[in-house]
């Protein structure tokens, strides 16, 4: 069977172009393998690679030598770029380019034919899947087919011929045998060496199915092993899920887990980091530290202007109603431990930040909520819409909020018991804070 290596990210990622974050995996899993194995190819990318060794050994190789890359320049990946350089000064033919219609075409990129899909986000919905998965099979067919180079680099230096590699000498292949066994013996734990075993692809799909479950001990060792052989160069991704685990972990301290979480992030320097992910977490660590009842006054308070800062942040990068809500939210918090101009400047802000958050929840409402499927559609529609209850209360249109609230718990589908109780409780705590 032909391969096809696939070239892009993984987890979700943020694009800083568009202040939004892709699940890239989904755009992999719905979209580009299912169309290649449909066009006939084994699809494979670097994350499902098995290796013990250096993982650039064979990411070059498929770069050589597979019949087709698809490389997928979403959220503007530095390494997909270098990979997909690599690829063209490898390769003629069979390269095909895709990203996310937001995505910014460099100057130098002007030539190169890129075939774009609409991402939503956290999900692509289910029509969208169903038409790129057709322009790509049919771009498979094309390109395979065509005898014209697609790689610029053929393009313009036409008498340039494709490298081909010699046979690999038996002191290499001894080489290669024992730096995987150095890095072995290296490893400290069954988890460090199941990450050096076992494709990172199904490392983060055991994290993940743990984590749905609930494992969050399970998810942490998946995850902790996973980091210990990424020495200096951690995926963000990786860094992230493994503090969500760390501070929603029963099985630990709450404190302890909460300020474990904290250090897990700081590798992605949080206080300057831009990346909408990484501040939720920020924000969600330290909202949940200034509630902790046996800490100290002062380290509360600080943990509150931290959790303030991230949601401040992550909204005004991100124009988005969760931030919102919760920067809305936790000022109001501060306000009521105040006095004077201090809390009369935040519960300004957050009456202001209310009147943003519910333009931004009537827009969505407006516009049409889309979704992976019903069920994922109406998710997201509830929560806009107890967001936007949230937001009425705040601003103290209990009328209207009531209202709403009556709508959003009436949808087709019902939501879940859970969510209308989180956002009935949430409204109890707004009542008592004074606006």
């Amino acid at each position: 069977m032909p391969s096809c290596f696939v070239v892009m990210g993984y987890g979700k990622k943020p694009d800083y172009e568009q202040n939004k974050t892709f699940d890239l995996d989904k755009s992999y899993h719905y979209i580009i393998k299912p169309a290649v194995e449909a066009a006939g190819y084994a699809c494979i990318r670097a994350d499902e690679i098995q290796h013990a060794g250096n993982i650039n050994i064979p990411m070059y190789e498929q770069l050589l030598n597979a019949d087709l890359v698809i490389a997928d320049l979403s959220t503007s990946n530095l390494n997909a770029f270098f990979e997909l350089g690599v690829r063209y000064a490898l390769k003629p033919r069979t390269t095909i380019v895709i990203s996310e219609k937001g995505f910014k075409i460099p100057f130098d990129m002007g030539q190169v034919v890129i075939r774009n899909y609409e991402h939503l986000g956290t999900g692509i919905d289910f029509g969208e899947v169903q038409r790129m998965k057709q322009v790509l099979t049919e771009a498979i067919a094309e390109v395979v087919k065509g005898a014209r180079a697609d790689s610029p680099v053929y393009t313009f230096l036409t008498k340039l011929k494709p490298p081909a590699i010699e046979e690999i000498a038996a002191a290499e292949v001894a080489s290669e045998k024992k730096e995987t066994q150095h890095a072995l013996a290296a490893v400290h734990d069954e988890h460090e060496k199941a990450a050096l075993t076992t494709p990172m692809a199904a490392l983060m799909e055991s994290a993940m199915t743990a984590r749905a479950r609930k494992d969050f001990k399970k998810t942490r060792e998946i995850l902790r092993g996973v980091l210990a052989v990424q020495g200096e160069n951690v995926d963000p991704f990786v860094v992230q899920q493994l503090a969500l685990a760390t501070y929603k972990s029963p099985d630990l301290e709450p404190r302890q887990a909460l300020l474990e979480a904290r250090d897990t992030l700081q590798p992605l320097r949080p206080e300057v980091s831009s990346d909408p992910e990484t501040l939720g977490l920020w924000g969600a660590i330290h909202k949940r530290l200034s509630e902790l009842p046996q800490s100290p006054e002062a380290e509360r308070g600080a943990a509150l202007d931290t959790a303030i800062w991230a949601y401040e942040k992550g909204f005004y990068l991100c124009n988005d109603y969760y931030n919102g809500i919760n920067f809305a939210f936790l000022l109001n918090c501060r306000a009521a431990k105040s006095a004077g101009e201090d809390a009369i400047a935040d519960r300004v802000q957050a009456r202001r930040v209310r009147l943003r958050v519910l333009m931004i929840c009537d827009e969505l409402l407006t516009s049409g909520i889309k979704g992976e499927s019903p069920r994922s559609k109406a998710e997201q529609e509830y929560w806009v819409r107890a967001t936007r209850v949230e937001a009425l209360c705040g601003l103290q249109r209990r009328a209207e909020s009531e209202v709403a609230f009556t709508e959003a718990t009436n949808m087709e589908p019902k939501p879940e018991a859970w969510m209308i109780d989180s956002t009935a409780q949430q409204l109890a705590v707004i009542a008592n804070l004074p606006l």
